[in-house]
């Protein structure tokens, strides 16, 4: 089985990702993931993947299709579900040829929806402890102490690029970004929507019937 997982900052896509590798036993590519653990190696991948990093520039599509195609390679007895990739139509295309040529296709593209100030509630509540690691979430898992952690460690700590500010920025990237690959996978007849705005349980049994649907 292969599957692709879209959906934006906050939606619970890793969660759900988690859940689906572990019911059927999929091997989860982060394309991220990936790409950071490439470049720790000093891979050739890696290593020009950095030069353009270094200079602040999109790593080519070329270069993230054979990042994942080499895990595809090297796994080729699992199936994959994919999170963050493809991310642009050139890597849909990239994927779909590497795909074919051996004899592979994608099984279904969940697309996992969330309406936008319901995305924003959810980032931009999430807190975590420097010390421990531990996550808070001020609305659904809030410290017992406002703004202290739980083990006594000291204050929380708000991820940067989890303000207001940023995550709209972040949203409406990824809205652009990801409308023309929805259409591109919707003309292959393959997305399968996920409402996003229900509860984890009650996302995850949709995920499961979307996937028991897909086995043989």
């Amino acid at each position: 089985m292969i599957v692709v997982f879209l959906g934006p900052p906050g939606a619970g896509k890793g969660t759900q990702c988690k859940s689906a590798v572990d019911r059927y036993g999929l091997r989860h590519l982060s394309s991220g993931d990936i790409l950071r653990r490439e470049r720790q190696e000093k891979s050739d991948l890696g290593k020009k993947a950095q030069t353009y990093m270094d200079a602040g520039q999109l790593v080519p599509d070329d270069l993230i299709v054979a990042m994942m195609m080499k895990e595809f390679e090297n796994h080729s007895d699992a199936g994959f579900i994919l999170d963050g990739f493809p991310r642009t139509i050139g890597q849909a295309q990239a994927l779909d040829q590497a795909l074919k040529k051996n004899n592979n296709s994608i099984d279904a593209v969940l697309n996992l929806q969330v309406d936008d100030d319901k995305l924003e509630q959810r980032v931009t509540g999430r807190r975590s402890c420097p010390e421990c690691g531990t996550a808070y979430h001020l609305l659904y898992n809030p410290p017992q102490k406002q703004n202290l952690c739980d083990n006594s460690c000291g204050e929380l700590d708000q991820r940067p690029d989890d303000t207001a500010e940023v995550v709209r920025n972040r949203i409406d990237a990824y809205h652009k970004q990801t409308a023309p690959l929805v259409d591109y996978y919707q003309k292959q007849g393959n997305v399968r929507l996920l409402d996003g705005n229900l509860t984890i349980e009650q996302v995850t049994l949709k995920l499961f019937d979307i996937m028991d649907s897909l086995l043989p």
